[in-house]
């Protein structure tokens, strides 16, 4: 590969202060990379997720993609917000509000970013969300097993189901022990493919907080938009939340010591 100079930021998303939230890594690139390069540079940056943005002939609208440390993603929820930020930040500085769009994957997802004091606060429409049917009940255990959870942890009457925006989450509503939850088996992306879903999120469905991770188990997710708007509307679905303005501040933080935020609007639960 040849040496090659790119320049890159370094984002806080779902952040209060510096060094807080969830870490990003936004690169603004002229030409293109292939994808190997992309996951390479991702891997080398070791944060959880980092996006590529490429600009069109519109000054809004960027091309973009999205890489773990493991694989390229269709959709995720920090990266978007986060890169909005920035070129807000960088690009349109002399704008209070900026609109943007971003294409990934032939998919357009249009933000909105204010100027918010020395920060910025950003959001998407996540557009509209599919639900599955609810998983059978008899799989229940199996899965709760894998997150070093019991049936006595589920929340009653409520099931387990997958929900996506984008990425499809399944979502475990639970009533105790979030703070036992984690993977537990090695095998955990290919017991979630058996119901369709690309990753979990074990939502506390009493306080309004949840953990993912990694399949593998190895990192926790401190922030996740592409999580959260799913658990939102599974929320509403089941009657556990109101349909309003603003459903609710949603932090996912708390075991991994670290304040992160974000805020859930009706326009994600159409």
């Amino acid at each position: 590969m040849t040496l090659r100079t790119l320049p890159f930021w370094l984002v806080d998303v779902f952040a209060n202060q510096p060094l807080s939230g969830n870490g990003l890594s936004v690169f603004l690139l002229d030409d293109d990379l292939p994808k190997h390069v992309m996951q390479s540079i991702t891997q080398e940056m070791r944060q959880f997720e980092t996006i590529f943005l490429q600009r069109t002939d519109r000054s809004s609208k960027f091309n973009a993609r999205i890489f773990t440390m493991e694989e390229e993603l269709s959709f995720a929820g920090h990266p978007v917000i986060g890169a909005a930020a920035m070129l807000h930040s960088e690009f349109f500085w002399a704008q209070d509000e900026v609109r943007l769009e971003f294409v990934i994957h032939d998919r357009s997802i249009n933000l909105t970013s204010r100027r918010h004091g020395e920060s910025y606060v950003a959001e998407m429409d996540q557009g509209i969300a599919t639900i599955d049917p609810p998983i059978p009940a008899e799989k229940n255990e199996v899965f709760l097993e894998a997150l070093n959870l019991s049936i006595t942890d589920m929340a009653p009457k409520l099931p387990l189901q997958v929900v996506s925006t984008g990425l499809p989450y399944l979502i475990v509503p639970i009533s105790s022990n979030l703070e036992k939850a984690r993977i537990v088996v090695s095998d955990f992306e290919a017991l979630l493919a058996t119901v369709g879903a690309k990753f979990v999120y074990v939502l506390e469905v009493n306080e309004l907080e949840g953990r993912t991770w990694d399949n593998d188990g190895s990192v926790e997710d401190i922030a996740t938009g592409s999580a959260a708007g799913p658990a939102a509307v599974y929320l509403v679905t089941h009657g556990r939340a109101p349909i309003s303005d603003t459903l609710f501040w949603h932090r996912d933080d708390f075991f991994i010591g670290q304040a992160s935020f974000m805020r859930l609007f009706r326009e994600a639960l159409n």
